[in-house]
Parts: C-alpha cells; structure tokens; sequence
C-alpha cells in the first residue's frame, strides 16, 4: 500500500497549510501538493498529500474522507499510479497526414 493520497473536492479556498494541519492531525505530512492550472494560476480542486508510512496514510482517509472542509466534502484515497500520455501533436484528431 502507498502512503501518498489523492485528495479530492477541495474548495479553492483551502490552502497547502489548511491540508497539513487537518492530515498532521492523524501523522507525520511529507509531502502537500494543491494542484493550480497552468495558464490562470487558479486551484483545480485537487491535490495529494503524502504522509510517512502506509498505515499514517489509511487512519488519514478513514478520518478524513466525507468530512467538510471550507464548506466542500473531502475525497480521500490512495493515489492511482500516474498512467503514461502519449505527448501532443494532432495525430489522431481529425487532422490528416498526407
């Protein structure tokens, strides 16, 4: 089991802080990580958060998962692998290669 967590339906106004306090409460936080768009800046809603083993990481998700932050619902679980995107270019897409 991986002790890194998907933490979804974050509300745009809780902070990287807001995150380590609420996951320090159940372990030791390594590692927070909101997600921001590229382009505006602006928060995507999502994030992760790391903590320093396995089992700190499955107490924070039994206690944190549903529950309100800032107004919003908590979606924690453990992250999933990134899965490999095939980079750009419009193959595929409606363009024809002649």
């Amino acid at each position: 089991m991986s002790n890194k967590m998907f933490v979804g339906n974050v509300s745009f106004n809780t902070t990287q802080a807001d995150l380590q306090n609420a996951f320090g409460a159940h372990g030791t936080v390594l590692e927070v990580n909101l997600l921001t768009d590229r382009t505006t800046g602006r928060p995507r809603g999502f994030g992760f958060v790391t903590m320093s083993t396995p089992d700190e990481a499955q107490r924070a998700i039994s206690a944190l998962n549903g529950t309100s932050m800032d107004g919003r619902a908590l979606t924690v679980n453990i992250a999933k692998p990134r899965e490999e995107r095939s980079g750009g270019g419009s193959e595929g897409r409606g363009r024809q290669s002649y």
